[in-house]
Order: C-alpha cells, then sequence, then structure tokens
C-alpha cells in the first residue's frame, strides 16, 4: 500500500455509496468508481489540496454523466424500471464496499427517479453525506444559492412520493410479516386493509420475464395481482419463501426449484399503511442477490 491507494481506499465506501444513489445500479456504481481510480492515479496530486473532497467531487460528476446517459436508456425500458437492491442474509456481513449504500432503501432510490441529475446529486450529498451548501457548490460548480434551490426542489418532489423513507427496520419487517402472512392465509380483506387508498406496486420484469408493464394503482387492482400469485404458487411445485433484508429492510424472496426468481419489499406512508410495493422479476438484477434458496 502507498499514499495513491491508501487515500482512494479510505474514501472508497464513500464513493461507492454516492455513484450508487445516484445510479441505482450496482454495475454502474462500481464502474463510476473505477473510473473516479483511474482519474485520481493519472492526477497531478501535488495540486490537489483536499484529496478527499476531489474525489468525491470526481465521482458524483462521473455519476452526473453516467446518470443522463442512463436515463435515456431507461426511457425505453419494458415496464417500469426500478433500482437494483443491496441483498443480506440477516446472519452476513453487508456487501463489501457497499456498507454505506446499503443505507438508502429502494423506496427512495425509486422516488429519486423523479429528481433530475444536479437535483439528485445535491439532495443525496446534503441528505446522506451531511455536506455544507460550500462543498456541494464547488462539486457542482455552482453558488450555494442554487444549491439551496436544488436541495428545496428536490425535498419538495420526494415528499409528494407517498412512501416514508424513514420507516424503522422493525416497523417495515412487522408489515411485510403481517401482509404477507395474510396473502398466505388467504385472508385477503385483511391484506387489502393494510394498503393506504393511493398504493402503487412496481413490478420490473425487463425485456425478459412477464410481468404488469405499468404501476398497479389502489388496493384492489393489487390484491387482485397478489392472489393470482397465491394461487399459482398453490398448484405448481417447487416454490419456497425465505425473508432476507434489502438496503436495509425487511424483504420477502420467492425461490423455483432453487432458483432466485423474485423480490418484494415494500415502504409505509405516515399512517403506517403500506404506500409502495417492489416487486423485482428481472434476472439480470436478480444476480445482485443472494444465491440459494437456504
Amino acid at each position: 500500500m502507498n499514499m495513491l491507494t491508501d487515500v482512494f481506499e479510505a474514501e472508497r465506501r464513500r464513493l461507492v455509496s454516492i455513484c450508487y444513489r445516484m445510479l441505482g445500479e450496482v454495475g454502474g456504481a462500481e464502474d463510476a468508481v473505477q473510473e473516479t481510480w483511474l482519474k485520481w492515479a493519472a492526477a497531478d496530486r501535488s495540486q490537489i489540496a483536499n484529496p478527499a473532497a476531489w474525489l468525491r467531487r470526481v465521482a458524483t460528476n462521473i455519476a452526473i454523466d453516467t446518470l443522463r446517459l442512463a436515463q435515456t436508456r431507461r426511457e425505453t425500458y419494458v415496464g417500469p424500471w426500478l433500482p437494483e437492491p443491496l441483498m443480506q442474509a440477516a446472519e452476513q456481513e453487508p456487501v463489501p464496499h457497499f456498507e454505506l449504500a446499503q443505507e438508502c432503501e429502494l423506496a427512495l432510490l425509486w422516488a429519486m427517479e423523479r429528481l433530475n441529475e444536479r437535483e439528485r446529486a445535491a439532495f443525496i450529498l446534503r441528505e446522506a453525506f451531511d455536506a455544507s451548501y460550500g462543498e456541494i457548490a464547488a462539486v457542482l460548480d455552482t453558488t450555494q444559492a442554487a444549491c439551496r434551490q436544488l436541495v428545496s426542489r428536490s425535498q419538495k418532489k420526494l415528499q409528494d412520493s407517498g412512501p416514508r423513507f424513514d420507516a424503522p427496520p422493525a416497523e417495515v419487517a412487522a408489515l411485510c410479516e403481517r401482509f404477507f402472512g395474510a396473502v398466505m392465509a388467504e385472508n385477503y380483506d385483511a391484506a387489502l386493509a393494510m394498503l393506504a387508498p393511493d398504493s402503487v406496486a412496481l413490478s420490473d420484469g425487463g425485456a425478459n420475464r412477464r410481468a404488469a408493464r405499468r404501476p398497479l394503482c389502489g388496493g384492489p387492482e393489487i390484491m387482485q395481482v397478489f392472489q393470482a400469485l397465491h394461487q399459482r404458487a398453490k398448484t405448481e411445485q417447487g416454490w419456497t419463501l425465505r425473508t432476507a433484508v434489502a438496503n436495509g429492510k425487511a424483504a420477502l424472496l420467492r425461490y423455483k426449484h432453487g432458483q432466485l426468481d423474485s423480490i418484494t419489499t415494500l415502504a409505509p406512508d405516515h399512517t403506517g399503511r403500506i404506500a409502495w410495493i417492489y416487486i423485482l422479476l428481472n434476472p439480470d438484477k436478480l444476480g445482485t442477490a443472494l444465491p440459494g434458496s437456504g
């Protein structure tokens, strides 16, 4: 190890977290951090007064450029696009280098899709890393006043998104247990009562899996789909379930003959009812999840 790698490795977890929060993609975050490393290795470090700040600025701007390209691709994505999860079994350590990123829940990553690149960067730096407006201004090459406006607009857009982003993990775990337990017990009225009137469920199958091509809106429509899924599981052999942790919150994993088939998690609203349900079916994204059926 030397100063070149020591400084970078000391910041790696923070850089990974910034890029993952910006992109919602594991591979994209890793690529952005690798590009940051290449720029750091090639830089005249004698001219860099604050290496940590320099690395965060470079990584954030690489992520901004990457997100612009990604958003163009997402416009033609088949069905709803959902962020990739960071999975963790209860007894396991977090994914290496993604420890800080794992604190960003999936509902927030999804909601941040309504922000533009600079709004998203300003919000992440301010809310997740407690950066000063002066620090954010240096990263985005703008004024502190402009950064305050970016953060304010971001907060307003996210407040209007529906789900809470501060629900304790224990609350989400209990809500998951009650909801999925009611579905499996075929107590559909009880499950329906747990859904907020304006609840939304999104399923991401990409181009490779059959999934709803639009958001499911409202309790009755959502329950119709969950009821159909449960009935299918009853008539077909090979289905198993297990629980895990996705981005710090409880998740249900469904396996078909030992192969991971889907990841489902949810987020409550401010009344404690379910506001948002995440159903990941895309096999390309399931590759970041835990192997085996447990």
